[in-house]
């Protein structure tokens, strides 16, 4: 291939499509050769549309190949940073084999960039983005193509947008390439994209999967007797390797210690497992839990491990030495690791008493995790009763055994004797069914819709560009929704607006009303009718009698015209607008709202009002509590200024605030302090009611942290969260980069010095303790901290 090397600009697309298809080690399945004779004749893009495990990767890889080729660029997005990596390794090898040189892949993530001016960029899909929204640092006339890997992702509530935006933005002279899983209203879609952005892009559909899937209820085994079946035989008998998914962090670790006693690899397996494992430190936090795990073939993969040892997993599992990698449900929509079955230990979702099935969409990410071309003719989806239904299972077959009708003495007395130790489902607990599994297998997939709200720093952004709002309007105008959510969409929109005038952030003109009067809302109260069933009933035939005087007054209700809708047309900024931009990990105007009352705060009412913003997991949280006033008095904000105005506002009580201890009450009746964080909450809330769109998780952990001088080690085993320190280690981590926003935007009443002092020493301390445990992860997320502070989204 070493013909190819240098970029020629002139070859033509017949040609690119010959050389690819020739390269390719193996014959394309009908869907890959669709979709690759598409993208070479189409002038526009294509979208391609099929299960996961049907190779659209290699689809993907023809747009990148005929970016080296030409020498123009291509964009590679991913929803996610681990699997923008994992790209950005595939690609730089494709490139090497190719012919060409690795360096010409670069990758930018947000948490690390590397060869930034290569002419293929894998990256994130907001940092697309923001490329996209600052013209004036990135050009894109050498810009050839954009492939949107995941590309379902459109219908995300939290980052859905990133992707429609961007359709948006997008030159014209781009093609396109959206890889997505099957959707159900893909004709809706490409019809919507040509009205209402005018790219006509050709579709490729399939429903079949190159490796198809078998699913299978199982009702008699336990979840560690169904995996020894699944490892017993020879190779080509194995079910393994194989993913089991659980639904949260604390059934992972118990299904992987449970496992941890089972020989699910062989001898040879284990040996080379123990010669890689040698060559890692395990001796901290979670490390020699794990390592036990993994001696017997089994791994853990969830947000509560380390990174460093959730690499190890991935690396041991990809070759091949892990027969189970134990998962919560965030790994089917991430990095890919290669599995012949997949696991369901549970198939409803969401807090107790309260489950509900799961969503198709995610099911069918998980059931095509199953299956890979490469080595497999089928893909195994095993779905497992209740350990309640399977002893019922069990017990039934023997009951079955003794015969209704039998005149054996014995015998009867037996299944008397048996019938009376029937084991039972319990009534507290909600259990799911084979007919819920098969109902989640011929589910529609999901559809292709606008969701998710504007940012609040996007809007601001906007509006620094033009004040004119009805710009953004027609953004919204154009969003793929249904009438009535679009127009919910507006309103918020004009609330957003109004919010923003409220802090002194814009001017709107025309500027929006004024609230009413007490008294004005008196007046326009209706008089009230009678109440009770038999006097509303006399009102109305009073009003009906013979006159027909009620059709009257409802026709001259209809005449009347409806009170216009106030929408300010221009939003201009004013001085206060540029600190909203400074603000990412946190909602903007929260994020000033705290600066402004920091200031006389003491340090742990500082790290409580940063941590609160972190969102942590409740499961974690309850661990992490904010201690009892007694045990963590009152700081001098609380004191002397937040007390007071929750008060005096009437937004709580004292005795709300501070309730009495009595250790006689029973825990669950007990009355919780409210947090200093709920606190700031509160009064935020107060002054603007129509922010909502955020959540408080008030904790004490970073503070907790320091007080064991940073040793993370010493912190999560003497707080007993070894196996949550995943978690606890990315939040540290997202704090350091929290507190390097809030350095950019100081307290009135300090001085930048002053101010930039204090968050540094707190974030060179953590960043001290987080090295200490995890240097690679430490090193690539503060690298991250400059990149971010130039992205919008």
């Amino acid at each position: 291939m070493s013909e190819f090397n240098a970029p020629d600009p002139t070859v033509s697309r017949d040609e690119l499509c010959s050389e690819y298809l020739d390269l390719l080690p193996f014959e394309p399945y009908p869907v890959q050769e669709e979709a690759l004779l598409a993208w070479f004749s189409t002038k526009t893009g294509v979208l391609v549309c099929a299960p996961t495990g049907t190779g659209k990767t290699l689809i993907a890889e023809a747009a990148i190949y005929e970016a080296l080729r030409t020498g123009t660029t291509t964009y590679y997005t991913t929803p996610l940073i681990a699997l923008t990596d994992q790209k950005f390794r595939e690609l730089q090898e494709k490139a090497a084999l190719w012919g060409f040189d690795p360096n010409d892949v670069g990758l930018v993530t947000g948490n690390r960039s590397v060869n930034p001016n290569a002419k293929v960029l894998v990256v994130v899909a907001e940092i697309l983005l923001n490329r996209l929204l600052h013209t004036e640092a990135f050009d894109f006339k050498d810009v050839s193509s954009v492939v949107m890997d995941e590309f379902h992702n459109f219908a995300d509530r939290e980052r859905g947008i990133v992707w429609e935006l961007s359709l948006t933005l997008l030159p014209k002279h781009i093609r396109l390439m959206l890889l997505s899983a099957t959707v159900g209203n893909t004709a809706e879609f490409l019809n919507w994209l040509t009205l209402s952005h005018g790219r006509r892009l050709q579709l490729v559909q399939s429903f079949e999967r190159k490796v198809p899937l078998r699913y299978e209820w199982v009702e008699d085994q336990l979840l560690s007797e169904q995996l020894e079946l699944m490892t017993d035989g020879d190779e080509a008998d194995r079910k393994t390797p194989a993913l089991v998914f659980c639904f949260n962090r604390e059934q992972c670790w118990s299904v992987a210690e449970h496992l941890k006693g089972k020989h699910l690899v062989d001898k040879p397996t284990r040996e080379r497992l123990n010669q890689e494992l040698e060559k890692h430190d395990f001796s901290h936090g979670a490390g020699p839990k794990i390592k036990q795990i993994l001696l017997r073939g089994v791994g853990v993969h969830h947000a509560g491990v380390l990174p460093s040892f959730r690499r190890i997993v991935e690396d041991l599992f990809q070759q091949k030495l892990l027969s189970v990698c134990v998962c919560t449900e965030t790994l089917a929509a991430g990095i890919n690791l290669p599995a012949r079955s997949v696991v369901l230990t549970e198939l409803l979702k969401g807090p107790p008493k309260k489950k509900k099935l799961m969503e198709a969409s995610g099911a069918h990410q998980m059931f095509g995790r199953a299956g890979r071309p490469q080595f497999d003719t089928q893909g195994y989806v095993f779905a497992l009763a209740h350990e309640d239904d399977v002893k019922i299972s069990r017990w039934k077959v023997k009951y079955d055994q003794i015969p209704e009708d039998t005149k054996d003495p014995l015998l009867i007395k037996a299944k008397k004797k048996m019938k009376k130790k029937a084991p039972t489902r319990r009534s507290t607990f909600q259990y799911w069914s084979e007919a819920q599994f098969e109902t989640l297998q011929t589910s529609p997939p999901g559809k292709l819709y606008s969701n998710g709200p504007l940012p609040w720093r996007l809007l601001a952004y906007l509006l620094t560009i033009s004040p004119d709002v009805s710009r953004i309007r027609e953004f919204i105008a154009l969003r793929l929704m249904e009438p009535k959510q679009r127009e919910l969409a507006e309103k918020e929109l004009t609330q957003m607006l109004i919010s923003l005038e409220i802090g002194e952030y814009v001017k709107l003109d025309p500027p929006p009303p004024k609230p009413k009067t007490e008294e004005e809302k008196q007046e326009e109260e209706p008089a009230k009718k009678p109440q009770g069933t038999f006097g509303a009933l006399l009102m109305e035939a009073r009003e009906d009698a013979g006159t027909g005087e009620a059709k009257q007054k409802k026709k001259k209700t209809e005449d009347v015209p409806e009170r216009e809708i106030y929408a300010p047309q221009y939003a201009h900024p004013q001085s206060k607008m540029h600190q909203l931009l400074k603000f990412r990990s946190v909602n903007p105007l929260y994020g000033v709202f705290l600066t402004e009352v920091l200031a006389q705060a003491e340090p742990e009412e500082r790290i409580q009002a940063f941590e609160s913003v972190l969102e942590m997991p409740g499961s974690v949280a309850r661990n992490v509590r904010v201690p009892y006033p007694e045990v963590m008095p009152p700081g001098n904000l609380a004191r002397e200024f937040l007390d007071q105005e929750v008060i005096r506002r009437g937004l709580a009580a004292h005795d709300e605030l501070y309730p009495s201890r009595d250790d006689d009450i029973p825990f669950e009746e007990r009355r919780w302090p409210i947090p200093f964080a709920d606190k700031l909450r509160m009064l935020f809330h107060s002054d603007f009611p129509r922010v909502r769109d955020f959540r408080i998780t008030p904790v004490w952990c970073a503070g907790d942290f320091l007080t064991f001088n940073a040793d993370f080690n010493k912190y999560v085993s003497g707080r007993d969260l070894v196996k949550q320190e995943g978690i606890i280690f990315k939040h540290l981590l997202r704090l350091i980069l929290l507190l390097e926003e809030f350095e950019q935007v100081t307290p009135p009443g300090l001085t930048d010095g002053e101010w930039k002092d204090q968050l540094r020493e707190m974030g060179e301390t953590l960043t001290r303790g987080c090295r200490d445990i995890d240097p690679t992860s430490t090193n690539e997320m503060l690298e991250s901290a400059h990149l971010r502070q130039e992205m919008i989204i």
